[in-house]
């Protein structure tokens, strides 16, 4: 594959560049259209299929200010995942305030109380169906192209570890713990989340097809085998 990358960007586009670097916060709004656009243009084109001019037209901006902000469409990619993780970590948060002890009923963990965090994490059929389709892309183009791979790893690895801490501090709260250690819990819990999410794809390949959300009940079955109680 060939990648548009900082190198294509037109030499003209350096004051621009210089200019939205000095704005922090309307770099800040650039990026958030530049983002906004991506995920439209991705999801009708595909990572390889989509272009940078096609990105910049639907945000509104130039390519000079895409450079500004982003390397190439992959990193686009990467930021915008990026962004999707961080808001889940947000409501998975704030969800796991609102959780009460009681979940916690004759030594296993109320399975209404599990649903309400997975509906955290499994998005409408819409996006589920768009971002199970782009991160295959993007996964492919991980073990093609090691500077791809490079960024693709260090990401998951941030994230899974994240994740893992949140998790962690919310079963801590309601007196649980994972099984296993965190890492291999949170490594099998987003596998079947991902596998779930490939296969209702498959099941459903287009928009007309029904919902293509990944379901959650395999999900809470291994849930259950991954949390116990503290006692």
């Amino acid at each position: 594959m060939t990648s548009e990358r900082v190198g294509d960007v037109d030499p003209g586009s350096s004051v621009e560049h210089a200019f939205a670097a000095a704005l922090t916060p309307r770099r800040e709004r650039t990026r958030e259209r530049l983002l906004d656009a991506a995920f439209t243009v991705f999801a009708r084109h595909g990572i390889r299929g989509a272009s940078i001019e096609a990105v910049c037209e639907a945000a509104g901006f130039t390519r000079g200010a895409f450079y500004s902000n982003f390397g190439s469409k992959e990193e686009l990619f990467l930021a915008l995942a990026e962004r999707a993780m961080r808001r889940q970590l947000a409501s998975l948060e704030s969800v796991g305030k609102e959780l009460q002890p009681d979940i916690v009923r004759g030594g296993s963990v109320d399975h209404d109380a599990i649903r309400a965090v997975l509906s955290v994490v499994v998005t409408d059929p819409g996006d589920a169906r768009q971002w199970a389709l782009m991160r295959a892309e993007l996964e492919l183009l991980a073990m093609r192209d090691p500077a791809v791979g490079r960024p693709f790893l260090a990401q998951e690895e941030t994230l899974r570890t994240e994740l893992g801490a949140a998790i962690e501090r919310i079963l801590d709260d309601l007196g649980l713990r994972f099984t296993v250690d965190r890492r291999t819990a949170v490594d099998m819990l987003l596998s079947v989340y991902e596998s779930s999410a490939r296969a209702a794809v498959v099941a459903n390949p287009t928009p007309e097809d029904g919902d293509a959300a990944p379901g959650t009940a395999v999900l809470s079955q291994l849930v259950n085998l991954l949390v116990t109680t503290n006692s």
